[in-house]
């Protein structure tokens, strides 16, 4: 082996913006192209936001004026404006800003002096206007470089801070802003912050009652056991309610910040509620019984919160405070006071909620034994080897962090020739691949015996470790990958309604993806093009300008292992599988999966993508 020299010449020393251009995961967590909302180009939209955020609840300016098109951002709000002599410092000198000052923002959730920094560096163009006291300052920035110091001049306009960037297109590969996924995260805003009014691209985000309002829109239309339960305090605001879906399902925050893989603030609530609950009814309840179909919202506000990456979408703080009481004994001692009281007083809450548990012991008992028979068949069946083709992320004894995880992808195939493609064509340390047998069953209405009973889904449940909720969920993303013909679009509805129904917090949050693969491949001796669409296919057609080979694909096998692995990398094309807060699952899986109606005969008619030879058969299917 060739001897690797270790020299001075080895050692390098990086500005702030090589650095954070260079390692882009630890400040921003992964990149992406915006088809999930924890991409990069979100984060950056968040940093700066949040700076807006932190104005108004110091009380300063009521409203966020926020325009977004494909690819350029501009946030506007109306606080103090940063002193015009260190705008340029704010936002190109890491670790300089006000929040270090805990006088001026003692419950903040941007604390190191990185996020607009990181903004700055990661964007082809950044721009910011500071206002106030009359007077404003504009500076102007490429990739984090400064390249216009404007003077300060005199101004009308009102105070506060202007914002506009341009995410950089050679780190974030074909990048897009989903208004879905922006929406979302406005809306969080408007829930944590009652009263501000955020204003994006000709819409409004207002909230009056907080999470109150957040539970309501995210239960609009489903079958809760009892009216949500809005309890507020000092640093703590939650919201609770049970319905009738399979797991759990939280929305946790701190400081503003959604928490979306929780932290300890989650886990102490979720270990207060059983307490709690089981002190009032003076039973010993199962906590999978009482927490079983719950619903519910946290809010902590945290001096100093220490979160587990620069993302800070998992809490780490045990403590309320630096030299304050812990997190566990403060959520604790809130909800034995408070819901203690509220179930006292509203004795028809306190049936329904025991009503709900006592149906949640039945239930889990119900499935025991067959559960421990089902755990036994798929020890025994060996899945590694009969249905998955892990990756070796996973192989590993040691496997990495959560960063790591994130980057991880389980394919669900149907058939040798699919799954045999797309097995060979993988990136083999972060993809994986389960083959199913066949169609799946239709579980449209059955309980969640049928996940134990059924060969398919039981495997299928131990491969992405779901079983007892997210928590264990060893993919990042799961991606359904079917034929664009009948069959595959029948695959495809038969496990987005085994998830839905069993599992919906796996799409909830951002889990769930539908792969996109060419239907066309449109070659001559010197180019291939492959298309997606018809429109793709006549103008890769006009740009050969002669004869030109077409070939269409109708299954995944048909594709070769060579040419898949282009479709599976860095080019890949997903569509993320996203429920709407309205959404109502019921009527969702009633709609795809119940009784046929001629509305979704046309549905289906309209969005699958094939030509004028297969309708016969699309018909005969919808029937």
């Amino acid at each position: 082996m060739q001897e690797v020299l270790y020299t001075e010449d080895n050692i390098k020393s990086l500005d702030w913006k090589e650095h954070i251009r260079l390692r882009p995961g630890m400040y921003i967590g992964k990149l992406g192209d915006g088809t999930t909302p924890d991409d990069g180009i979100y984060v950056l939209l968040k940093e700066i936001i949040d700076n807006s955020i932190d104005e108004f609840v110091m009380g300063n300016g009521r409203e966020i004026e926020i325009k977004i098109d494909d690819h350029g951002v501009m946030v506007r709000d109306y606080g103090r404006g940063i002193p015009l002599g260190k705008v340029i410092d704010c936002v190109s000198k890491i670790n300089t800003g006000g929040k270090y000052d805990s006088k001026a923002f003692k419950k903040s959730v941007g604390l190191n002096g990185v996020g607009t920094k990181a903004v700055n560096a990661l964007s082809s163009y950044f721009k910011v206007q500071s206002i106030r006291d009359g007077a404003t300052k504009i500076a102007e920035f490429n990739t984090g470089e400064l390249i216009e110091d404007k003077p300060i001049t005199d101004s009308k306009d009102k105070t506060g801070t202007i914002t506009l960037f341009r995410p950089d297109d050679t780190i974030f590969k074909k990048y897009k802003y989903r208004p879905e996924f922006v929406e979302l995260q406005l809306w969080n805003y408007a829930y944590l912050n009652a009263n501000l009014k955020i204003h994006y691209n000709g819409n409004t985000f207002f909230s009056k009652n907080g999470l109150l309002d957040l539970l309501s829109k995210k239960t609009a239309g489903e079958n809760l056991q009892y009216p949500i339960i809005h309890l507020k305090g000092d640093d703590i605001e939650v919201a609770i309610s049970h319905g009738n879906h399979y797991g759990e399902q939280y929305y946790s925050f701190v400081n503003g910040q959604n928490t979306t893989q929780g932290g300890t603030h989650l886990v102490a609530f979720r270990e207060a509620l059983v307490k709690t609950v089981r002190d009032f009814y003076n039973k010993n309840f199962d906590p999978q019984d009482v927490r079983s179909s719950v619903i519910a919202a946290i809010s902590v506000k945290v001096e100093e919160p220490v979160f587990e990456s620069q993302t800070k979408t998992k809490l780490g703080s045990q403590n309320i405070s630096p030299e304050g009481q812990s997190m566990r004994s403060f959520i604790n001692d809130f909800l034995s006071k408070e819901l203690d009281n509220y179930l006292h007083r509203n004795q028809e809450v306190a049936q329904a909620l025991l009503k709900r548990i006592l149906q949640s012991e039945r239930e889990r008992k119900e499935i025991a034994g067959i559960k421990k028979l089902a755990n036994d068949r798929a020890k025994k069946a060996n899945i590694h080897n009969k249905k998955l083709r892990d990756c070796r992320f996973h192989f590993s004894e040691t496997a990495g962090n959560q960063e790591d995880r994130d980057g991880t992808t389980i394919f669900i195939t149907e058939g040798d020739s699919a799954s045999g493609s797309i097995t060979k064509a993988r990136n083999v340390h972060t993809q994986a691949v389960f083959s199913l047998r066949g169609k799946p069953l239709n579980c449209y209405g059955m309980t969640k015996k049928v996940v134990y009973q059924n060969e398919e889904f039981n495997l299928l449940q131990h491969a992405l470790n779901i079983e007892d909720g997210l928590d264990g969920l060893r993919y990042n993303r799961v991606v359904i990958a079917t034929d664009a013909d009948v069959d595959g679009m029948h695959i495809r509805l038969l496990l987005l309604t085994f998830f839905l129904q069993f599992f919906p917090d796996l799409v909830r949050n951002g889990h769930l993806f539908i792969l996109e693969t060419p239907l066309f491949r449109v070659r001559d001796k010197q180019k291939t093009f492959y298309c997606y669409s018809e429109t793709e296919k006549q103008e890769a057609i006009e740009t050969l300008e002669g004869k030109a080979e077409i070939t269409r694909f109708k299954g995944l096998g048909e594709i070769s292992p060579d040419e898949f692995g282009d479709f599976i990398s860095e080019n890949i094309r997903l569509i993320p599988v996203v429920l709407p807060d309205e959404t109502k699952i019921e009527d969702v899986l009633e709609y795809y999966m119940g009784k046929n109606t001629p509305d979704r005969q046309e549905f289906i008619i309209a969005n699958l993508r094939v030509e004028k030879d297969d309708l016969a058969e699309v018909s005969e299917f919808v029937a």
